[in-house]
């Protein structure tokens, strides 16, 4: 059974049309005040072996999926009773964030947005270290335009620490939850 989700998108803040960056966008339909909520991710929720199953990587040209993790058990697939927030776009310099608030994912703005602005935010996909350099660029690829561009929808490779560095991350590192594309909200 569905959860109850936001009554709708912030009133006319979402506009969905044809994308530069990649097929169909969200786009600004109005002025939007940074920090505003726009829309939640919504869709099936399914468990992560069952998005693996349904969705193989290796027989795509490219990776396209409206899958967003929640946590370690719960995976939202935007394609199965999803709404429009499965079409807004990645950009490594996005205008909008993920934020997960118990269990429930929304998209807010990181700063004010110009009316007919696309909408994005940093799919910051995990990495599992198995992707190859053909893979970051040819399946995971972006096509986003901003200066800052990495060239993939990845999160960024992790850097490499010193032993001092490490020791100290490794005492804190298991209070961290899952990574995923959001920030997480108490």
């Amino acid at each position: 059974m569905a959860r109850s989700t936001m009554k709708a998108t912030a009133q006319g803040a979402l506009v969905i049309k044809r994308s530069t960056i990649a097929g169909r966008g969200g786009f600004a339909g109005r002025t939007i005040k940074k920090g505003e909520r726009l829309i939640e991710y919504v869709g099936e929720r399914i468990s992560h072996a069952v998005a693996d199953d349904r969705y193989d990587d290796a027989s795509m040209r490219r990776h396209h999926t409206f899958l967003f993790a929640v946590n370690r058990r719960v995976v939202i697939d935007g394609a199965v009773n999803g709404n429009e927030s499965r079409w807004l776009n990645h950009a490594c310099d996005p205008n909008c964030e993920a934020v997960i608030e118990k269990s429930r994912v929304f998209i807010e703005a990181k700063r004010d947005i110009r009316t007919g602005e696309e909408l994005c935010y940093d799919y910051a996909f995990e990495r599992d270290g198995s992707e190859t350099d053909e893979d970051v660029f040819q399946l995971y690829g972006c096509k986003c335009g901003a200066k800052s561009c990495r060239g993939t929808i990845l999160a960024p490779m992790k850097k490499a620490k010193s032993k001092k560095k490490a020791k100290t991350k490794a005492k804190t590192k298991s209070k961290a939850k899952t990574k995923t594309k959001a920030k997480a909200k108490k």
